[in-house]
């Protein structure tokens, strides 16, 4: 099975959803996550995985982590089939190690640290989305080791559920 690296460098976080992907990217020790933008989808379009890719690559990324939106039973949703999917595809187009982690509560836990430091969310989508990719990737950073999807594996199974 195939891992993410141990000598970390940038790796780029993605919380997929509908209407916009967020997304943030570790320092180059792989120890801080920040937010770095959001993708925002276009309705009955493609998904834009050729952006994610020159997003990738513009910011040096030699990882992903992407969210992978489990039900409360920790069931795969119409959603994380799609974003297996998209991993999938990620990994094939870049070579790159793909981790698939639970995203559960990582949008949650966004907006309460935003109304913590006294903001607000009206009208701060986009940041949210970007603010929850943080989250994600700040998890996976904290993870001694984390399994990646294998290149050659199109099932996309490997994936880390965490509560």
């Amino acid at each position: 099975m195939r891992t993410m690296p141990a000598d970390r460098g940038r790796w780029l976080a993605v919380d997929w959803g509908e209407r916009r992907i967020g997304l943030a990217l570790s320092d180059p020790s792989g120890t801080i996550a920040t937010p770095a933008g959001v993708i925002v989808r276009r309705t009955g379009k493609r998904p834009p995985v050729a952006e994610l890719v020159r997003r990738a690559e513009a910011l040096e990324a030699r990882a992903f982590v992407m969210g992978l939106p489990l039900d409360g039973e920790g069931e795969d949703t119409p959603r994380a089939t799609e974003c297996r999917r998209i991993a999938s595809e990620l990994t094939r187009r870049t070579k790159m190690p793909v981790a698939l982690l639970d995203e559960r509560f990582t949008t949650a836990t966004a907006l309460r640290a935003i109304r913590d430091m006294g903001g607000s969310t009206r009208g701060r989508k986009g940041e949210v989305d970007a603010l929850a990719a943080t989250v994600l990737l700040q998890q996976a950073l904290r993870m001694p080791s984390l399994a990646a999807l294998d290149d050659d594996s199109p099932s996309a199974e490997a994936d880390v559920t965490t509560t």
